[in-house]
C-alpha cells in the first residue's frame, strides 16, 4: 500500500480537485439540500451548483490573500484536499473546505489534512481556527472528526423563504 503525502497545491491539481469537489458534495446537494429546499428555492440558490464549484475551486488557493490548499496524494492519485484561510480577525483562521474521495474516507485522510491545516495556521500565528459543516446526516462523519480534533460545536440556524 502506498503512503499518503500532503503536498502544496499545484496548478495541475485543479481539474481533479474540481471533479473531487463535485463528486464529494453531489449526494449532499442533490439528496439532501434539494429535497429540503424544494425546487424553486433550490433552483434560485443552487441551480448551477456544479458550475459554482468550477468557479469557486480555482479561487481557493491565493497565497497573497492568505488562502492555501493542500492536497493528499497516494501514489499519483489525489485522494483529498483541504483549503484554509487566515481571517481578517486577528489571529483567526478558517478551514474552508475539506473533501476526501469516497474510497479513502474513514482512513484518516480528512484527519491528516485537518491536522496539516491547523499546523500551518499555527505557524502563521493563528490562535483560533474555525470550521463549518452541516448538522444533517451527510455531515455526521465530519462533525465527529471536528469534535475529535477538539473543535467546539456552535449551534446556529439559517432560514430561507421564497417570496
Amino acid at each position: 500500500m502506498h503512503t499518503m503525502h500532503i503536498l502544496p497545491f499545484a496548478n495541475s491539481d485543479l481539474p481533479p480537485l474540481i471533479d473531487l469537489t463535485i463528486e464529494t458534495f453531489r449526494p449532499f446537494i442533490e439528496g439532501y439540500v434539494q429535497p429540503l429546499m424544494g425546487d424553486d428555492i433550490f433552483r434560485h440558490q443552487h441551480g448551477q451548483w456544479e458550475q459554482d464549484y468550477r468557479d469557486d475551486v480555482p479561487t481557493m488557493h491565493d497565497p497573497g490573500s492568505g488562502s492555501h490548499v493542500a492536497v493528499a496524494q497516494i501514489g499519483v492519485a489525489i485522494v483529498g484536499y483541504v483549503s484554509r484561510k487566515i481571517s481578517e480577525k486577528p489571529n483567526h483562521g478558517e478551514i474552508c473546505r475539506l473533501a476526501v474521495a469516497s474510497p479513502h474516507r474513514r482512513h484518516h485522510v480528512g484527519r491528516q489534512l485537518c491536522l496539516h491545516a491547523i499546523q500551518e495556521m499555527n505557524a502563521d500565528n493563528v490562535e483560533v481556527v474555525g470550521i463549518g459543516t452541516g448538522d444533517d446526516p451527510f455531515h455526521t462523519a465530519a462533525r465527529a472528526l471536528y469534535e475529535s480534533l477538539g473543535f467546539t460545536k456552535i449551534p446556529i440556524a439559517g432560514y430561507l423563504k421564497k417570496i
